[in-house]
């Protein structure tokens, strides 16, 4: 049996841990920003578990890096990643670090194809719809002149703009929260843009596998007919060659003239 290269063992090893990281830290960023009058202690627990989850993220980077034999390749095929590791003190750019695990869970999975991208697509749209609501919220709460001052305002505002419907009742103030909200839509177009490729893409296969067993049918019957014609012309053959010996055994003898 063949060995695995190494940044594989150490990808399929490291899967499980990297996705209880992932919740961690989800729950770690979450927590200021939905309970904001939490105590010291809660709050300098969050913010001690996201460094130690940004820790382990760049250890797993630098780790992979090591391990990989090409490792310019490496970086170009995981540059987000990188930034994730790169830009930890944003606060909206930590959110890189939950969506490049989350990718990198997903990357490492065995999955069929089909399987794989609903999954994409569904993980997308439940984490940009929680994390923009977070970050949104985090931004916008104590702005002057700023409508989205509760979770409720942020993930209706997520899913109007998400959606592009924009109903324009709860809208950011600040830059930062433009920033997001661009973000967001621009999230929004692309998954509908990958959902309806897929679905477009499952309705041409299927049609393309109708039509492909079509034409083994048809072309099966075809063979099944030349097969009777040419039994039937045999049979016709054996039957009249059969029938002239009889022909001549019945016909009476003529008397001499």
């Amino acid at each position: 049996m063949k060995q695995q290269p190494a940044q594989m063992r150490w990808e399929r090893r490291t899967q499980t841990p990297l996705l209880a990281l992932a919740v961690a830290f989800g729950i770690a960023y979450a927590v200021p920003i939905v309970a904001p009058d939490a105590n010291s202690a809660v709050r300098t627990a969050c913010t001690v578990t996201e460094w130690v989850v940004w820790g382990a993220f760049a250890a797993d980077y630098l780790v992979r890096l090591v391990l990989t034999p090409n490792r310019w390749f490496f970086v170009r095929s995981h540059w987000l990643d990188l930034l994730a590791v790169l830009l930890p003190l944003l606060q909206p750019l930590r959110l890189l670090r939950v969506v490049a695990t989350l990718m990198l869970v997903g990357r490492r999975a065995r999955m069929a194809p089909q399987i794989q991208l609903t999954t994409y697509v569904a993980g997308s749209v439940v984490g940009l719809l929680m994390f923009g609501s977070l970050a949104v919220l985090s931004v916008e709460r104590d702005a002057p002149g700023g409508n989205i001052k509760n979770l409720g305002d942020a993930v209706w505002w997520s899913f109007t703009t998400m959606t592009t419907v924009g109903y324009g009742d709860h809208a950011p103030t600040t830059g930062l929260g433009r920033v997001l909200a661009v973000g967001l839509m621009l999230s929004g177009i692309a998954l509908l843009g990958v959902v309806t490729a897929n679905i477009a893409a499952w309705f041409i296969a299927r049609f393309e596998r109708d039509d492909v067993e079509e034409r083994r049918q048809t072309a099966a019957i075809a063979a099944l007919t030349e097969e009777v014609k040419a039994l039937r012309a045999e049979v016709g053959r054996l039957t009249g060659a059969a029938q002239l010996p009889v022909q001549a055994a019945a016909a009476p003898d003529r008397p001499p003239v």
